[in-house]
């Protein structure tokens, strides 16, 4: 599936290194491949833009030709390692309704984190990169404790919410570079780049207590004077790459089974793979529910 890629800056670097604007998992790019740059007239209404070869490796083509600087047209298909890129020239309200395309079919409704498809097809990319960079990363896979009696006694209107909400806190929770998922059900799931095993269970457990502190809503209406809360924990299975796995499917599965040691041993914990290469045993509050 083509993703777009918006021109938010006047200048906007491609390439495979971890400060390019657009980051490629792709070996035959360069570090800091190309560059586009917008280009104003002197009234400041017309716009042009031109694509720079950075002295990559090897080369930028734009329609077929290799290139060291050319303006770029509407329609020009630019290539730069193994990806093909179209430069499209869309108005406002295009780039707005491809922008929501891309949204609906990327993120989950209820939540607005990433679908399970795209939270994998992100996963397997920066697995990729990781690799080939060298750099650690967790994957953390996330279940609410006892969600059915949220359901049961509230009712699913606020349950949906309590889903909703947890979205948000999980969101808020983890680092601005972090990618989260609503995976399935009351199930959650995350990728935190450049973090190795202890780093990942920081972050889990800052997810956890942020969890446990926060305040619900149990109220099927938004009346002040009839505003009540509810509370949910979560539990939450860490695995590391490259220490356990570096395959991110498998990471995933690992991640799931760490998650499920952690619902064994009483829930509202955070629990690693492989606890003695993270150094702690299972993390959790004095009290648990």
């Amino acid at each position: 599936m083509a993703v777009p890629i918006p021109l938010e800056r006047d200048e906007v670097t491609i390439g495979r290194a971890l400060e390019a604007d657009v980051r490629l998992n792709d070996s035959r790019a360069s570090r800091l491949h190309a560059r586009i740059s917008t280009q104003r007239d002197e009234t400041g209404d017309g716009e042009s833009y031109r694509i720079t070869d950075l002295g990559s490796t090897n080369g930028t083509t734009v329609n077929g030709e290799i290139i060291n600087e050319t303006v770029l047209n509407d329609g020009d298909k630019i290539v730069i390692g193994d990806h093909l890129f179209r430069f499209d020239m869309l108005d406002e309200i295009d780039r707005e309704f491809q922008q929501q395309i891309h949204r609906l079919i990327a993120h989950d409704e209820l939540t607005g984190l990433l679908t399970s498809k795209s939270f994998f097809s992100e996963l397997r990319r920066e697995a990729a990169r990781a690799d080939l960079e060298s750099r650690p990363f967790c994957v953390l896979m996330m279940d609410l404790d006892h969600f059915k009696e949220v359901n049961d006694t509230y009712g699913h209107l606020v349950g949906s919410k309590t889903l909703e909400e947890t979205g948000r806190v999980i969101k808020e929770a983890l680092r601005a570079g972090d990618v989260a998922s609503r995976f399935g059900g009351e199930e959650f799931a995350a990728f935190l780049l450049d973090a190795n095993y202890a780093q990942g269970l920081v972050a889990a457990e800052r997810v956890r207590a942020a969890m446990a502190a926060y305040k619900f809503s149990a109220s099927r209406t938004t009346s002040p004077e009839t505003e009540s809360t509810h509370h949910v924990t979560i539990s939450i299975g860490v695995a590391a790459f490259p220490d356990d796995a570096t395959d991110p499917i498998q990471l995933v599965e690992l991640a799931d089974s760490a998650l499920y040691r952690a619902k064994r041993s009483g829930r509202n914990r955070t629990c690693a793979y492989r606890p003695s290469l993270a150094g702690t045993e299972p993390l959790h509050p004095r009290r648990t529910s």
